[in-house]
């Protein structure tokens, strides 16, 4: 396996690839070291902590000081993976110098890369932060914090107009700068235009199997989230259901007496 850093170059290079870019959402340094031991290409530290950690049904709660903490935490724990921290929302929608800075932080904190959802609204954002030496991943399609306005998670791109702007957006993301696209939740027709269309790589999520890559938060592929789950989801374990399992057995162990003598016992004769 190879075991060099993943840099931004790495990550433009791996465009177009028969072997396909691995992504993955991270929140802590534990859960961090191990995706990256399993050979994960990225890890992001996406605000979706809001709703898997925090609790929150959005991500609009999510400041730029949890972003931060998370981040530190996630960089610690990462040697190989190349580390994406989302920005939250307001920290680059008011103004550019707004944005530099709150995107600096974040570097500083451990990230090599940040990402905004949007297009043309932050074009000139992305294309400051990319002039001064911020890599930037875009986010296209269902985009989280603007929730509200898009009336909630359903897919994006179905309509001519929507998916011509979509097209339209992602060219634009690249000129700007962006080293990588995200698209949500859109059309896998339009996700393969938009994928032959630009020369960056293109990052899937409920999108398809044509982007460059593919990208799920790790507590649903894990089956640790379990309050809902995408239907583009495919859940490799079901963790919840385990932890739930050995927590009970934990409890009636402490209740009944059973514990610690038993791990006592245990840990004895595993030494004679």
């Amino acid at each position: 396996m190879e075991t060099r850093p993943v840099r931004v170059p790495d990550f433009r290079k791996m465009k177009g690839r028969a072997e396909k870019i691995a992504v993955l959402t991270a929140y802590d340094a534990t859960m961090a070291r191990l995706l990256d031991r399993a050979g994960i290409d990225a890890l992001l530290v996406g605000d979706s902590l809001g709703m898997v950690m925090l609790g929150y049904d959005t991500t609009l709660p999510v400041t730029l000081d949890a972003m931060i903490h998370h981040t530190r935490a996630v960089s610690r724990g990462a040697e190989r993976a190349l580390v994406i921290a989302d920005m939250p929302f307001l920290t680059y929608q008011i103004n550019g110098d707004e944005a530099i800075r709150n995107a600096g932080r974040l570097l500083q904190e451990g990230a090599a890369a940040v990402k905004v959802e949007g297009g043309q609204p932050v074009l000139e954002v992305v294309h400051r932060l990319v002039q001064i030496g911020i890599p930037v991943m875009g986010h296209l399609g269902v985009q989280p914090q603007s929730v509200h306005q898009l009336g909630g998670y359903a897919k994006r791109g179905s309509l001519p107009q929507d998916s011509e702007a979509i097209l339209a957006d992602a060219v634009a993301l690249e000129q700007a700068g962006a080293f990588s696209i995200v698209l949500e939740s859109i059309p896998s027709e339009l996700a393969r235009a938009v994928t032959g269309k630009v020369g960056i790589p293109t990052i899937g999520i409920g999108a398809g199997p044509d982007c460059d890559g593919q990208v799920l938060v790790s507590y649903d592929m894990l089956g640790l989230f379990d309050r809902f789950t995408p239907s583009f989801v495919k859940q490799y374990a079901h963790l919840a259901d385990e932890i739930v399992a050995a927590t009970e057995a934990y409890v009636d162990d402490v209740r009944a007496g059973r514990f610690p003598l038993a791990a006592a016992k245990a840990a004895g004769s595993r030494h004679s």
